[in-house]
């Protein structure tokens, strides 16, 4: 065979072998593609909920479930030179693309937004769900239409108690007293009970205790023991007076760019995720009483002594009084017309009280 005859094979041969790998090497090339890189504004820092459920989420579970196809970085927003108070409007704007805000502080500007958590309205985990569940439509509105943000999820903390340094029977033996509050919601309801509300951070509730600013404090049961606040305190009320509840949603631009698939699994794994923060919320909040009282099932905190105040017949007689002449005009008054259409038809029938124009 001549020498041109044996090129004119090995041509034809090699043709033929790119002509098979051809659909391997473009198949290749087009699954290799580079992962979907994720910047998310979580919940506080150094609590259980950051801790134990949102950072490893976002930094190893999700990309679990995605097979790597999703990578993501989370900061808390308080380590994140974020104001809270700004959450939702730089949402908006797509400076964050992913974020947690917290009803009870973008309630100064939108007081819509915290119907759910305003104080004694869930007195325990069961209302709150309902509550909740109830008016989650609402809050899928007023985000979308204010802010342009996706909701995909409400978060909250374990439920906030009174902890005092003396002895109390009941709601009604607070009048007199300095109590720590963290909300103007907070602070009528214990002025209305005859006490003097201090608003002070939850940093500097120990050492307002220590130095006899306050002689009480709202705070959660559990982060109350991490601080050592079961230390300086006697006795704690039973009656949860707000749980601290956080939405977590996405700018909508920065949500419809993502692939269908990819917004299909992250929704799945947030719903998740949101329902493990809320079994954790409940369980931590029996926690907290459990190690402040020093029971015998207290595990992750320190054992106390204090007297655990039961809720009361008369308590509960003075939470639907609170909540009728002081909670919900105040809010009224603060939210406007449209507050009270949204209350009446999704939250009266079942808290038992209904809104009226101030």
């Amino acid at each position: 065979m001549t020498r041109s005859g044996i090129w004119a094979i090995l041509s034809c041969c090699l043709m033929t072998l790119v002509a098979v790998l051809m659909p391997a090497f473009t198949l290749a090339q087009t699954t290799r593609e580079d992962p979907i890189r994720l910047k998310i504004v979580g919940g506080l820092a150094d609590v259980s909920q950051y801790v134990r459920y949102e950072e490893p989420f976002w930094r190893r579970r999700l990309s679990e479930a995605s097979g790597g196809r999703i990578q993501a970085e989370i900061a808390p927003f308080d380590r994140s030179g974020i104001r809270a108070q700004e959450m939702l409007a730089l949402m908006r704007l797509g400076v964050v693309p992913f974020g947690t805000a917290l009803l009870a502080i973008v309630s100064t500007e939108e007081p819509e937004f915290n119907a759910v958590d305003l104080p004694i309205v869930s007195p325990d985990m069961e209302t709150l769900r309902r509550t909740v569940t109830a008016y989650r439509p609402h809050l899928e509105e007023l985000l979308a239409q204010r802010y342009d943000v996706e909701l995909l999820a409400v978060y909250t903390y374990p439920a906030q108690v009174i902890f005092c340094r003396n002895a109390f029977r009941g709601l009604t033996d607070l009048a007199g007293r300095r109590i720590r509050t963290s909300s103007v919601g907070q602070s009528e309801m214990f002025a209305a009970l005859g006490a003097t509300p201090v608003v002070i951070p939850f940093g500097e509730t120990l050492a307002a205790m220590r130095s006899g600013v306050v002689e009480c404090a709202v705070t959660g049961t559990l982060s109350a023991n991490a601080i050592g606040l079961n230390e300086m305190t006697t006795h704690m009320h039973g009656m949860a007076i707000t749980w601290g509840l956080s939405v977590f949603g996405a700018n909508r631009a920065a949500w419809q760019s993502l692939p269908e698939w990819a917004r299909t699994l992250i929704r799945h794994e947030v719903g998740q995720l949101e329902e493990e923060i809320w079994k954790a919320a409940e369980v931590e909040t029996g926690e907290g009483i459990a190690c402040n009282a020093g029971m015998p099932d207290c595990r992750s905190g320190r054992r106390g002594t204090m007297t655990i105040v039961p809720v009361s017949e008369a308590d509960q007689e003075r939470r639907f009084r609170l909540l009728t002449e002081t909670v919900l005009p105040g809010w009224v008054r603060r939210c406007g017309e449209p507050c009270i259409e949204a209350w009446n038809s999704r939250l009266a029938p079942i808290i038992g009280v209904r809104a009226e124009p101030d």
